[in-house]
This record gives C-alpha cells, sequence and structure tokens, in this order.
C-alpha cells in the first residue's frame, strides 16, 4: 500500500514543504528511507519502528520504502518522525488514506510514543500558508508557533493521541482537540512587563555618550565608544535596547523565524518579547559569528537582526571574525555559501562597539598607561580600517570623577529618551515613505543631497570640515547622515550648520586624533 503525508524542513530560514511517501511490498524486511536524508532524519527509521512497537502496533514483516520528496533537497532535524510514523500507519490501512489530506505534520517521536518539539516550526507553518495548507499537527510545544502564522493547529502530546484524532471525522475534530489559539493582548502585557529594567537615569555622568547612544538608536547608526575601563561604556550599550521602539508585529514575525530556526525561542512562547540583545565574548569563531554548517543555520550576526549587536573589547576579538562584518554592516544582509547550500540570511542590525585606547586601556594618560607604542599599534591593527569606515559614531567615555559619583545625580530616564528616539523615527518614516529607505542611516550616497539639502553657509562649514580632516567620500556621507538624524531629534526640516558641527564629533578617530578615514 502508498501513502502519502506532507511534512516541512527549513532552508536558510525559509519554510520548504516535504511530501513524505511511503510504500509497503511483499519482500525482504526492512525498513529504506531516501531523499538526500541528514543524519538525524536517517534514524528516524528506528525511532519510528519503536514508537509505534511500544504503542502496541508492529511492522509487519514486509519490505518499507519511505522517500522524502523533493529528492534534492537536504533534509535535516527530527521534525519527519511523526508523519513518517503517519504515513506508515495509513500504509498498514491503520488510518484513512485521507485522514492527513491537506494537513501538514511534524514533531519528533520518542521511543515511548512522546512527541516532543522541534525547531522551524514558525517559517515551515508560514510557508505552508502560502502554500494554502490550512491545518497542522504539530507537538504541543510548538503549537502556538504554528497557531501565530496562521495555521488551524493540533498541539498534540503523543502517538496514540495522533492516531485518535486523525480517526475522527473532520467535523469531530474540532471538538475533540480544539485549535490553539494565540492572545496577542496577552502577547502585549508580557512585552510590557518583560521591557528591560535597566534604565538610563541609572548612568551618571557621561552625558556625551548618551547623547550620541540616542542619535544612533533614531536613526540606527553603528556605534563606536572608546575610553579607559571602568567609565561606563558597557552599562550604557546594555542600556540601549530600553530606548529602541518596540518590534512591530511583521519584524517580531520575521525575527521569532530565524529564533524558532535556532531553536532559541522561550519555552511557552511564539514570539519574542523585546529586541535582540547579542553581546558575544571576544573569543567566538567565525563560523559562529557569521552562520554555517554543511546545512547553513544563522550565526550571531542572523540572531541580533532587528537589534543590538555588541561586540565589548573590540580589539580583542580576531581580526578575521571582525573582517566579516564588512558585508553585513553594508549591505544588511550575510551570504553563506556551502556544499550544502548557498543561502542569505538577514542582517539588519545595530553594531554597537566598546574598546579600550590601549592594551591596559589608559593611554594617553602617561602615569598610568605602560603600553609601548608597538604594543598599541599591535592592538587597535585588529580593527581594520574599512570595519570602522562601516561605524557612523565614535565617542569618547572618559573616567568618571569622584565628585560626579558623590553627587549621584541622574540622567534622562530610557522612557524620555524612547519617546525622542520615536519622534525622530516617525519623521523618517514619512520623508521616505514610497522608498525602500527606513532609517537615515540607510540613505545610499544618490539620495543624500535630496533628502539632507543644506543652505549656502552649510555647504561652506561642509567644505571646511572636508578640508580640514581629510575625509573620505563614506565619510562625508556618514557626517551627512548623522547630521540628518541630529536634525530629525530637534524636529528640523533642514540640516544646520549645529547639526553639521555635532555629526562632526562623532567622526571616527585614531590613535593621534586625526579624523575621517577610518584610522588609515
Amino acid at each position: 500500500m502508498f501513502s502519502a503525508v506532507l511534512s516541512g524542513t527549513v532552508c536558510g530560514i525559509e519554510g520548504c514543504l516535504v511530501q513524505v511517501e511511503v510504500d509497503l511490498s511483499q519482500g525482504l524486511p526492512c525498513f529504506v528511507m531516501v531523499g538526500s536524508l541528514g543524519g538525524e532524519v536517517k534514524e528516524s527509521g528506528e525511532r519510528v519502528r519503536v514508537a509505534l512497537k511500544n504503542m502496541g502496533i508492529a511492522l509487519p514483516p514486509m519490505h518499507v520504502s519511505v522517500n522524502l520528496s523533493p529528492a534534492d533537497l537536504k533534509k535535516a532535524g527530527t521534525g519527519f518522525d511523526l508523519p513518517i510514523a503517519m504515513g506508515v500507519l495509513a500504509a498498514m490501512e491503520k488510518l484513512p488514506q485521507t485522514a492527513t489530506e491537506g494537513m501538514l505534520v511534524l514533531g519528533e517521536l520518542g521511543l515511548n510514543g512522546e512527541i516532543r518539539p522541534v525547531k522551524g516550526v514558525l517559517p515551515i507553518a508560514a510557508g505552508a500558508l502560502k502554500a494554502g495548507i490550512q491545518r497542522c499537527i504539530v507537538p504541543k510545544e510548538n503549537a502556538k508557533e504554528a497557531a501565530v502564522a496562521g495555521l488551524k493547529t493540533a498541539g498534540v502530546m503523543d502517538l496514540k493521541q495522533v492516531i485518535d484524532y486523525l480517526r475522527l471525522l473532520e467535523k469531530e475534530r474540532d471538538a475533540a482537540l480544539p485549535p490553539e489559539k494565540v492572545d496577542f493582548s496577552q502577547y502585549i502585557e508580557e512585552r510590557e512587563r518583560a521591557r528591560p529594567g535597566a534604565d538610563f537615569s541609572e548612568i551618571i555622568g557621561q552625558e556625551s555618550v548618551k547623547r550620541a547612544a540616542l542619535i544612533g538608536a533614531a536613526g540606527f547608526h553603528h556605534l563606536l565608544i572608546k575610553g579607559p575601563p571602568g567609565g561606563g561604556k558597557t552599562m550604557i550599550a546594555k542600556r540601549i535596547p530600553s530606548i529602541l521602539p518596540e518590534l512591530s508585529l511583521k519584524e517580531n514575525l520575521e525575527v521569532s523565524s530565524i529564533y524558532s530556526v535556532a531553536g532559541k525561542l522561550p519555552k511557552g512562547s511564539c514570539l519574542l518579547k523585546e529586541r535582540p540583545f547579542l553581546s558575544p565574548h571576544h573569543t567566538i569563531s567565525p563560523q559562529a559569528l557569521s552562520g554555517g554548517g554543511k546545512i547553513p543555520r544563522p550565526g550571531i550576526i542572523t540572531l541580533a537582526h532587528r537589534g543590538v549587536l555588541f561586540l565589548d573589547e573590540l580589539p580583542e576579538f580576531k581580526r578575521q571574525t571582525l573582517d566579516l562584518l564588512r558585508q553585513p554592516l553594508e549591505e544588511r544582509t550575510i551570504q553563506i555559501d556551502r556544499s550544502g547550500g548557498s543561502f542569505t540570511f538577514p542582517a539588519d542590525l545595530m553594531l554597537v562597539g566598546a574598546m579600550n585606547p590601549c592594551p591596559c586601556g589608559y593611554y594617553p594618560d602617561k602615569n598610568r598607561c605602560r603600553c609601548t607604542p608597538f604594543e598599541i599599534h599591535n592592538y587597535l591593527s585588529h580593527i581594520s580600517g574599512p570595519i570602522l569606515d562601516r561605524i557612523d559614531i565614535c565617542v569618547d567615555a572618559p573616567q568618571i570623577g569622584i565628585g560626579q559619583l558623590q553627587a549621584g545625580q541622574k540622567g534622562e530616564s530610557s522612557e524620555a529618551m524612547r519617546k525622542k528616539v520615536m519622534t525622530a523615527r516617525g519623521l523618517q518614516e514619512k520623508r521616505y515613505q514610497g522608498t525602500r529607505i527606513r532609517f537615515n542611516s540607510e540613505l545610499p550616497a544618490g539620495e543624500i543631497e535630496k533628502y539632507c539639502g543644506l543652505g549656502r553657509k552649510e555647504n561652506d562649514m561642509l567644505k571646511e570640515l572636508f578640508t580640514a580632516f581629510h575625509f573620505s567620500a563614506r565619510a562625508y556621507h556618514k557626517l551627512l547622515k548623522v547630521a540628518r538624524t541630529i536634525a530629525d531629534l530637534e524636529e528640523s526640516d533642514l540640516v544646520l550648520r549645529k547639526h553639521l558641527q555635532e555629526a562632526a564629533c562623532y567622526q571616527i578617530k585614531d590613535l593621534t586624533g586625526r579624523c575621517g578615514d577610518g584610522g588609515r
């Protein structure tokens, strides 16, 4: 007998449908599986056989052939266990042939018949919906993921529950196992409760750094904070998510799909409650940062999509690792080419870096710094010019004095800063309506003059700055984009001299204080 069950797998971060075909025929008793299978998929046959046995269903002594189509698509993961089991039962006539018709089936089987959660349910369910599928059976722990994608979802806990469900008439199924529902109002309440507790008002001093963080958040500009140890660089970076706008539903579905593929969605949740904030250790490998594997999977860069990637102690990262950021920072995507395929992952993130000016951290204070010029040069050379050239804002975080600490004067709160960011973002949304541009940081070179028009005095000042600081073309464009964001924060339609002056203060400086070319 022949049967077919619809399932799916993940290709990059997109869901791809897979037809699980099962045939039982006379011949040498065996369980054969074909169709470009990964190691976990090849093991499915034994899990299915034992799980069925423990449910009181013995496989007949026949030749069992399982094909996962399309055969040229690489299959990975444990989500094929349940559809294979359903296909075998249908081929044995233990289930009606039409029981799973027009239905997506995913799930891993335990040897006792338990159905366990799998990765990537959200993008696979979204792909099934686009293909016209309306129903699905998934593990109970993944039910909300499939439901938020728009499918009528039955969340199941064991094989017996699935068999009983599929033996019912279609009109009886919803009563026996009510479809999973997602309460978005509850999600919004949970998001409010999960809002980061760390607040900018807790930062004493460092007003220039907080101002730079505000500008970076408003225009989604990359930010570098430089200063001695203990100045509050990390504290400020960790509070940047608290001033970013909440994820829209569309953005959240996009980011949650990535986390679903990576198996990093919070248990029992179908959506993230806050923007991603990733802070990898400087020993991270290039592959972990960029993503990859035989069948490419998202790395830290992609997991930070729509959020913040914070690289603390920036020069401690290997130069090879940092240089992987060139393409993502420029194109906001990262392309991974491996033997298992070529995939483009999203990487629309805000990079925040923090660094000391030298290995000991106290340069140019000669009373405390004991680093030789060679050591300082070697330390800073880990960050290449092209990477620095892609960072829009650089700001110094000086040591905090005892007077400031004892005064304990609190600064502006995250909520007040968030309101300013929202206002600036609103102006950008209105300005770029009908275009693919969303933030000032995304302005292409050919469009800058259109949206950052300058008066005669402003043009004269820009020429002076260009000549004095030896700007590259990229630095020139960066300055204008940052100035446009500063003007938006002040709700000014025009970019004025004071905006250009402030933007010039945030240009990348090398060890000698020169500006404009990323320290090259």
